[in-house]
């Protein structure tokens, strides 16, 4: 409605109402929207009665209350912690502060300037936005793209692809579905992606494929030494929040939660679960029990040590 007002000197209700598909009391409905959010609508009554904008108004080029602005600027301020691309997020930044009020503008200023956060900055690997916005869309359409696609030792290949989603991980994005080159469920590295040409092959996503999940398992599955498998005394909610999913696959049953990993020392594997502070029982491998009693072990001697003038 704002645009039409915005386009035209002056438009009747009836009219509105057709061009926006709705009744007269949603066009009314819609003007008085307008003026709660400052806009002033100005409604002739009468016979031949319609809905303009006060003359002289211009709508600015973006408005924002203080909590709209507030959540911008956080999610900015968050995304470029978190590893999105670093360039994008400050040209953002800078333009929505650049429209802002003064009043306002000086406020988010300033939460800029005074956050800080716990999370340690990530290096992004950002991707293409033209490939990233062609991947998107293909998967929205159920559309086969044509990737060429460069390893992480350089090499560069073509495939047909259908991407069943995308995953941002980690600082990275990944874009996940079936690989014609190799004829399997694989997940790519979007910042790897040299061109993402669509098709004009189709495909419908398998029923009960959840990309997040696979990216996820994909990742915790990279190859190391051993395989883990261990049973956490703990609930699934609890593990979740302290086990990542990039580095173990866990899945609740009666006795609790078994996580199932992979690690290159099983030394450290050990630390993890004596800092994790539940108890557990390690299915496999049955070399991880030396090196839970090493620590034990070490840990009983620390405890045993004392200051030399005690």
């Amino acid at each position: 409605m704002l645009e039409l007002l915005q386009a035209n000197h002056r438009m009747g209700g009836a009219e509105l109402a057709r061009r926006l598909g709705v009744d007269g009391r949603t066009v009314r409905r819609y003007a008085a929207r307008l003026e709660d959010l400052g806009i002033p609508v100005v409604a002739e009554r009468g016979r031949h009665g319609g809905y303009r904008l006060m003359p002289g108004y211009k709508l600015p080029p973006l408005m924002l209350t203080d909590d709209e602005a507030t959540a911008v600027v956080l999610g900015l301020l968050a995304g470029r912690r978190m590893g999105l691309p670093g360039q994008a997020t400050e040209s953002a930044l800078a333009k929505v502060q650049r429209v802002l009020p003064a009043s306002l503008r000086a406020r988010v200023q300033a939460l800029q300037d005074t956050l800080g956060f716990t999370l340690a900055a990530r290096d992004a690997a950002a991707p293409a936005t033209e490939a990233l916005l062609t991947l998107a869309a293909a998967a929205r359409e159920g559309r086969r793209v044509r990737l060429r696609y460069r390893s992480w030792q350089g090499d560069a290949t073509e495939r047909d692809f259908d991407p069943y989603g995308l995953v941002f991980h980690s600082g990275r994005w990944y874009a996940m579905g079936h690989d014609h080159r190799s004829g399997e469920t694989r997940t790519f590295r979007v910042d790897r992606v040299e061109s993402a040409e669509p098709g004009t092959g189709t495909f419908e996503v398998p029923r009960g494929v959840d990309p997040v999940q696979h990216v996820t398992r994909s990742l915790a599955g990279v190859p190391y030494t051993h395989e883990v498998q261990v049973l956490l005394e703990t609930t699934l909610d609890e593990a979740r929040r302290r086990v990542p999913a990039s580095t173990a696959t866990l899945t609740e049953t009666g006795g609790g939660v078994l996580m199932t990993t992979r690690a290159e020392r099983l030394d450290g594997m050990a630390r993890m679960l004596a800092g994790l502070g539940w108890p557990f029982v390690v299915h496999r491998p049955e070399e991880l029990r030396g090196h839970v009693r090493d620590l034990a072990r070490s840990l009983h001697e620390q405890a045993a040590r004392r200051p030399p003038d005690a």
